[in-house]
């Protein structure tokens, strides 16, 4: 019997073939049940109950890992310095993002190869209403936001920002108590611990989340949807690709280190932020990988949650591309200087209307009456938003993986020797830890 077991465990195909395959599978059943009623329900609720049991396990994982992170450093004066150094490199990767969408929107101008009125539209309505309580809202909104009133409302609400605010402080608190607060220190190590067994049961699911997520996303517009503006999304994934290849790639090479490596090491939690859209359903094992990858504890739970918020690199290159398409599409030639006045504007927007739900269309909604396109525009590229939503998705994910080991190099916190058997783990079998 346990031989059989050890062939089963031999054989058995690793997370992110079974993703893929879910993926194909999702494909197959979206073109199958195009506008089937039925069947968009029940997929539909399928990919809601994965990305639930994601979101239960994020924020004990977020609280628990963060206040020990901290509570590990210490001093408030590092938390600064690590807090700083991580909003400077968010805002420099997002300002290079943004200009690199604007570069390749002018070069290749994929709105002049369409007829705008020919498109079939859709509805917008939900986005609107989110954009015009993001407006009211405005970037002090927003800041007075991040400070809870209450965490425990915080934490049922599932607001990321004031919940890292809360564990920050209280891991500061812990640290500063001494001995006294080793006992909470364990206590969350513990409740860490038991999160990431569950991160691992729930991630057995994956693969049918993924095939109900992307069935429904097909059945409900249908593969023709995508033909007309396929020139579009080709060049936003090309670019979201090149970003990733060439700029993360240089980055990485000025640390030290191979972006080839780390992407070898995230290649599951890539596809399964891909299939998902969702950025959360990744976060648990990527805060458990970039841990192992080498980085310290208050560094991985203090970027990689944060970065959820404030580093949305492939956001950035889709909403920079999508609004020149649309100017394209429209006939609005823009100068450098309102091109200069767009790229200001998204960045301060994609920052301060951080963590709404549909974020990147709410800020194209925000963004686009700035360069005299018409609102309606949106409506014509809302059909395929899902399908560009996956690869903006992926590019964040490792947008902020690679954060978290810049700023772990730069603070001197990072375990090289760890960081070379963790990578050598992936090259030679499947690490124990994933197994199961």
């Amino acid at each position: 019997m346990g031989e059989i077991m050890k062939r089963y465990r031999a054989y058995r195909l690793s997370l992110g073939w079974q993703i893929l395959i879910g993926l194909l599978l999702g494909v197959f059943f979206g073109v199958i049940f195009y506008k089937n009623n039925t069947a968009i329900t029940a997929m539909q609720n399928i990919g809601t109950m994965f990305i639930n049991l994601i979101q239960m396990i994020v924020l004990p994982i977020v609280v628990s890992c963060l206040t020990v992170g901290i509570a590990s450093m210490g001093d408030i004066k590092k938390l600064g310095r690590v807090g700083l150094k991580t909003i400077i490199y968010f805002e420099l990767m997002t300002t290079i993002a943004i200009a690199l969408g604007m570069v390749v929107a002018n070069v290749l101008h994929p709105g002049t190869l369409i007829d705008i009125h020919s498109l079939h539209g859709s509805d917008i309505s939900q986005y609107m209403a989110t954009a015009k309580t993001a407006q009211h809202t405005g970037i002090w909104g927003t800041l007075l936001g991040i400070i809870p009133t209450n965490i425990f409302k915080s934490l049922a609400n599932g607001d990321m920002m004031p919940v890292i605010f809360f564990s920050v402080f209280f891991g500061l608190g812990i640290a500063a108590i001494g001995e006294k607060g080793q006992i909470l220190i364990d206590g969350l190590n513990a409740v860490a611990e038991v999160m990431f067994k569950v991160t691992n049961w729930v991630m057995h699911a994956a693969p049918i989340g993924v095939c109900a997520l992307i069935g429904v996303a097909l059945a409900e517009m249908g593969i023709g949807a995508l033909i007309p503006l396929g020139y579009f999304v080709a060049i936003a994934y090309v670019t979201m690709a090149a970003f990733i290849l060439i700029i993360m790639g240089i980055v990485a090479k000025i640390f030290g280190f191979s972006i080839f490596d780390l992407l070898l090491v995230i290649k599951d939690e890539i596809v399964l932020a891909f299939s998902t859209a969702s950025s959360e359903a990744v976060l648990p094992k990527m805060i458990e990988k970039m841990d192992k990858f080498g980085s310290s504890q208050g560094i991985v739970s203090f970027v990689i949650p944060t970065g959820y918020t404030f580093n949305l690199d492939g956001s950035a290159i889709y909403q920079s591309i999508a609004a020149l398409f649309l100017a394209q599409a429209y006939h609005i030639n823009l100068s450098i200087g309102q091109q200069i006045t767009l790229l200001v504007v998204l960045m301060i927007t994609s920052k301060g209307m951080a963590g709404v739900p549909g974020a990147s269309f709410v800020v194209l909604l925000a963004t686009i009456s700035t360069i005299g396109v018409p609102v309606t525009g949106l409506t014509f590229i809302a059909g395929i938003d899902r399908i560009v939503d996956m690869g903006r998705t992926a590019v964040n994910v490792v947008g902020n993986s690679l954060a978290t080991v810049v700023i772990g190099k730069s603070e001197k916190e990072f375990d090289e020797e760890k960081s070379k058997k963790y990578i050598a783990s992936f090259k030679k079998k499947k690490p124990v830890e994933e197994a199961g």
